[in-house]
């Protein structure tokens, strides 16, 4: 008999507690083989049609200490393309965020912590890879350029966080492999 209960209703107004709590037990149940490809989809465009459901998505699929983030199936694919511009946007800023952190443990000597925050920054890279959608590229550049310059697009995200120019420049050096020229 199965002892994972079944992934809850998303609702359209799901709070981020709630948002972590249905990705758990989806992860959970995707892990055991427990769900359909329809399901898969269904359920993560659910999670992503709203900011909190698509942070709490984030926060547990990324963070996962399983392998399912760095096989994802189609199907999850599928479902994250239900809200591109959130994914997206969501996306480069878990890359800024797991590259600063990352370097952030290791200044403070807990190498296993920094080593999760590399593993986020990893998986996000490949999802901005392999997801290719129209946002991403835009928002990797207005990153990018806010990082050279002080001041854009990303200027208040980065100083409500306080990276300090090591971590910019980590952050920069992260994104850099992820802008496709346009030459």
């Amino acid at each position: 008999m199965n002892s994972i209960p079944p992934v809850p209703p998303i609702a359209p107004d799901i709070t981020f507690e709630d948002a972590i709590a249905a990705s758990r037990i989806f992860l959970d149940r995707l892990a055991a083989g427990l769900l359909s490809d329809a399901d898969i989809t269904a359920t993560v465009t659910a999670l992503v049609q709203t900011t909190q459901g698509a942070r709490g998505f984030f926060v547990v699929y990324l963070t996962d200490e399983r392998s399912l983030a760095d096989q994802p199936q189609p199907a999850l694919y599928k479902g994250l393309y239900g809200e591109p511009q959130g994914v997206g946007d969501l996306l480069v800023k878990n890359l800024a965020m797991s590259t600063a952190m990352a370097l952030y443990h290791e200044r403070n000597q807990d190498f296993v912590i920094a080593q999760k925050s590399q593993r986020v920054s990893r998986r996000s890279a490949t999802l901005i890879q392999t997801l290719k959608l129209d946002n991403t590229q835009p928002k990797l550049a207005q990153l990018q350029t806010t990082l050279a310059q002080g001041d854009g697009e990303y200027r208040e995200f980065l100083e409500r966080w306080g990276y300090d120019a090591e971590q910019k420049a980590a952050i920069a050096a992260a994104v850099e492999p992820l802008l496709v020229s346009s030459h």
